[in-house]
């Protein structure tokens, strides 16, 4: 998860809380010890740290229980909201469908400007936008070449041209060229510097007077900590333009510090990059992402999640008729499968969910990870005509199968099981028993008459 050790601290300091028999002034002053300890090991600033847990503090002790609320339930509502407060106001990037926009990326080199710009391009163009890149970096060799790569990765044309040498004059054919083809975003990717924030800005101020971006957006890397104060600080009186995205917020130990001092900047944080893949990018939600750090989830962007990949992978409604009358094939597990590793790692999609995230082990879930892509394997060792039926997986097949994938006769026959399990299921959902609410019952409401199997409840 995003800041992993933090949110297990900080998710550590209110279960004691919780398990207290009474939540007196003790018990609250503890509570605010741990939250110090947490966020100055996440390399928060000192005096952020002190001033946000006298607050806490403060409210915690001071505040009026509000009606029907516990004493437990009405500190944890406290933490979250001051924390909430504490890494920043949301800020949106909006576009308008039909007409471009240009969006101007710059960073110090390192900071994963570049992959950043894929991750852009990948999540914009997941929501139906028309995307294009402009590779303006002239002074990392290879630059064009990488972002090409990535273009190409995420199915996104990239203008430029490796042979260039003036950054400028490419930024401004490029961004001719895709309002040409009518690309709805266009992000230019201009060099990054190895030191001084001076030359960054000077170039971003000549590049930002050529395309006239509609938004410039520093990328800034969160291993910096407290010291990514100074580049929001400098980017944000260079121009009215900006917004920030920190990047490398997975298992970075100071990216707490690097949120909290952008923020303290009062430059807007838009978006946070979380992994190496290219879903790994999130609109940044300051009451979303300390939700998820407490461990309370993250619903709506789980919902949403789903959604993208099932118009991805959209299931036919005669598909679905036949899987809720219970004729579920592997093949359908498989495509559930490949839908869910679209989706990001498990880890992540877990601690989407309220209550669960911060409880499931590590070892748990790599050991599911690795369940699931071993069932994908197993599944490819299989023909068509079993991966329809799976009844014929007879105990000769099942050797066969099991020898093709290198995996053993009991992970087959595990499989087998999982894959029985989830089709009884599916059937039993289907017959007057399925939810009228939430991602089911939405699925169900969407099917045609006679689709769904039985009477809906």
């Amino acid at each position: 998860m995003v800041l992993d050790r933090l949110g297990r601290a900080l998710h550590g300091a209110l279960q004691k809380l919780t398990r207290s028999t009474h939540v007196d002034e003790r018990a609250v002053k503890e509570l605010v010890r741990d939250i110090q300890r947490a966020l100055l090991q996440a390399d928060v600033n000192v005096q952020i740290v002190l001033d946000l847990t006298k607050r806490i503090e403060k409210r915690a002790l001071e505040e009026k229980l509000p009606a029907g609320m516990t004493r437990k339930e009405h500190v944890i509502k406290i933490v979250y909201e001051e924390l909430s407060t504490l890494m920043g106001r949301p800020a949106q990037l909006q576009l308008k469908p039909g007409q471009p926009t240009v969006l101007l990326m710059v960073g110090l080199q390192g900071s994963g400007k570049t992959t950043s710009v894929a991750k852009f391009a990948a999540h914009f163009k997941k929501r139906g936008f028309r995307v294009g890149i402009v590779a303006a970096d002239t002074f990392r060799p290879g630059a064009h070449e990488q972002l090409r790569q990535l273009g190409e990765q995420v199915g996104v044309p990239v203008f430029g041209d490796p042979k260039a040498k003036d950054s400028i004059k490419l930024a401004k054919q490029g961004v001719e060229h895709f309002k040409r083809e009518g690309v709805e975003l266009i992000i230019v990717d201009s060099a990054g510097r190895h030191r001084r924030e001076e030359t960054l800005m000077e170039e971003m101020r000549k590049i930002a007077g050529t395309t006239k971006p509609d938004e410039v957006m520093l990328v800034i890397d969160g291993t910096l900590g407290q010291q990514a104060k100074d580049q929001a600080t400098a980017f944000k009186a260079a121009t009215n333009l900006g917004s920030i995205l920190v990047t490398k917020l997975d298992g970075t130990a100071k990216g707490g510090g690097a949120l909290s001092a952008v923020a303290a900047t009062g430059a807007p944080i838009k978006f946070i990059g979380t992994g190496e893949h290219m879903e790994d990018l999130e609109p940044f939600v300051p009451e979303r992402f300390v939700a998820r750090l407490l461990g309370m989830g993250d619903i709506e962007t789980l919902l949403k999640r789903i959604d993208e990949a099932a118009r991805e992978e959209e299931i036919k409604p005669a598909d679905m008729k036949a899987m809720l009358a219970g004729k579920l094939t592997l093949r359908d597990v498989y495509d559930q499968l490949e839908m869910l590793g679209k989706m990001g790692p498990l880890k992540k999609l877990v601690q989407m969910v309220p209550g669960l995230g911060m409880e499931v082990p590590d070892d748990q879930m790599r050991v599911g990870e690795e369940k699931l892509k071993r069932f994908k394997v197993i599944m490819q060792s299989m023909t068509p005509e079993e991966l329809e039926d799976p009844r014929l997986l007879n105990a000769p097949r099942v050797r066969r199968v099991a020898r093709g994938s290198g995996t053993t006769e009991a992970d087959v026959k595990e499989l087998l099981r999982q894959y029985e399990m989830m089709r009884k299921l599916i059937k039993t959902m289907a017959k007057g028993r399925a939810p009228k609410f939430g991602p089911w019952g939405k699925l169900l409401k969407q099917m045609p008459k006679g689709a769904k199997g039985g009477k809906s409840s």
